[in-house]
């Protein structure tokens, strides 16, 4: 295939008319699709222009999405103002934290509903709160502040086995991992499932969740890409660890996806809506928000709600579907959600708790914080610190974009990590490297006060999306 080089006037056809939305599309094909065919590109292009939230938060993508986002031409009334210059949060491993995310912290704190404010030690930039943020608002969500994969959450099954088990049957947990799991955009099981959640009566609520149960259906069991995950390892449970075991070592299953299409239907669609009530100045209107007493408010609250239980019902079936093949018993499970807003009490007042990227950390609350496909992650038990606002790190957190990782490791690069570590991977890309991430031991010792270490999990087979 010669090489393919667009012009401005093949995107004037698909109704590009900013010359700066020109010159970025000609770049970004260039630069990163150039494999792609003419019609590909322009029809991602058209994509880009027509449904621009689906892309806001693609690292390759993002920048030109955003050039539909403004919708000043079409604002005829005053924008709300923000309330002040600045106002305070806590900060835990600010050496960690890069300045654009803190930035995006303050600009969340300038909003006239937010009440308080954390940032986690994982914390990176993202789109509306930063990855890692945590905002109390009063009476009022922020659609982006949960973010598009409402509910995504972690969930970890540990079964009385020992390591020699999983090495002894390495190729049958391959094998389910492989035939029991699907990863990616539209993914679907293929084997039919029942779960309770399908027969909620929230489906029947409004017309958006009417038209989204059919794909709830077909997706029911399923995670998404990026770093979304299913994989097996090693437990190591210490003292004192709330499940009732024995301290020791045992097998477990860990997953970590969210509400899949489902959720993400759901945030677009009331992101659009609070953008159109809520007119912030463009550096904000990621932060638009919906009153918890409007129509709007109340019907996204119920959304968000189902979406969340909607995850869990997804990891309840991966868990379910992987040990019914390889006939595996429980005999505990820890699971958190870390995309979600509740409504909680701090102080002597009621709060909207945002967690973007953060795991809730009331005290006694247990939460598993995983490292990378080759970092060992923990299970841990909250000590409800006030001005973390009951909160701890959901991860290590990205110091590299996707676009960045690519380019600093090879695959065979890659091959040496994951050997050298003794972990099988199956799919997962150069994108998800372990350079990616931060060093989740020197995350975990800036939020000591934050929560307690009662396990370790050791990853030894990871299914991740073929990206």
């Amino acid at each position: 295939m010669g090489k393919i080089k667009l012009k401005g006037k093949d995107l004037r056809k698909i109704n590009y008319s900013s010359n700066r939305a020109i010159a970025l599309a000609v770049d970004i094909m260039a630069k990163h699709y150039k494999h792609s065919s003419k019609e590909e590109q322009l029809e991602l292009l058209k994509n880009v222009k027509d449904d621009y939230q689906q892309y806001l938060e693609d690292d390759v993508l993002g920048m030109l999405a955003e050039e539909f986002d403004d919708r000043s031409e079409i604002l005829d009334r005053s924008q709300v103002q923000l309330l002040r210059d600045n106002g305070n949060f806590s900060v835990f491993g600010r050496k960690h934290i890069s300045s654009n995310a803190f930035q995006q912290m303050e600009m969340a704190m300038r909003l006239p509903i937010s009440r308080k404010g954390a940032l986690m030690p994982d914390a990176h930039q993202g789109y509306g709160l930063p990855i890692g943020g945590v905002l109390a608002t009063e009476n009022a969500v922020i659609p982006y502040g949960v973010g598009l994969d409402i509910g995504c959450r972690m969930s970890l099954t540990i079964y009385d086995a020992d390591e020699s088990y999983l090495k002894r049957h390495a190729y049958q947990f391959k094998m389910a991992l492989k035939e029991r799991t699907n990863f990616g955009t539209g993914g679907e099981l293929g084997i039919a499932q029942d779960h309770e959640i399908l027969e909620r009566d929230e489906f029947s609520k409004t017309a958006l969740l009417r038209q989204l149960h059919g794909k709830a259906v077909k997706q029911l069991g399923t995670s998404g890409s990026g770093n979304h995950f299913v994989e097996f390892g090693m437990v190591e449970l210490f003292d004192g660890n709330d499940l009732g075991l024995e301290p020791g070592n045992y097998l477990g299953l860990l997953a970590h996806s969210g509400s899949r299409g489902l959720g993400a239907s759901v945030a677009r669609h009331y992101t659009d809506i609070a953008r159109k009530e809520c007119l912030l100045p463009r550096q904000a209107q990621h932060f638009a928000w919906l009153n918890l007493d409007s129509e709007a408010g109340q019907e996204y609250w119920l959304s968000m709600n189902l979406a969340g239980d909607y995850a869990k019902a997804c990891h309840d079936q991966i868990h379910y579907n992987v040990a019914k093949y390889l006939g595996l018993k429980s005999v505990a499970k820890v699971e958190n959600h870390h995309n979600f807003a509740w409504k909680e009490k701090h102080g002597d007042q009621e709060l909207v708790v945002h967690r973007k990227g953060a795991t809730p950390a009331g005290e006694g609350v247990l939460g598993i914080i995983p490292g990378s496909m080759t970092a060992a992650g923990y299970v841990v038990k909250g000590k409800g610190d006030p001005t973390s606002i009951d909160s701890a790190s959901h991860g290590a957190g990205r110091k590299m974009s996707r676009k960045k990782a690519r380019e600093s490791i090879t695959g065979s690069e890659m091959k040496k990590i994951l050997n050298r570590e003794q972990v099988t991977l199956i799919g997962g890309g150069l994108d998800e490297a372990p350079i990616a991430y931060k060093d989740l031991e020197q995350v975990m010792g800036s939020q000591e006060n934050l929560v307690e270490v009662i396990g370790k999990f050791e990853p030894r087979i990871v299914r991740m999306d073929k990206n």
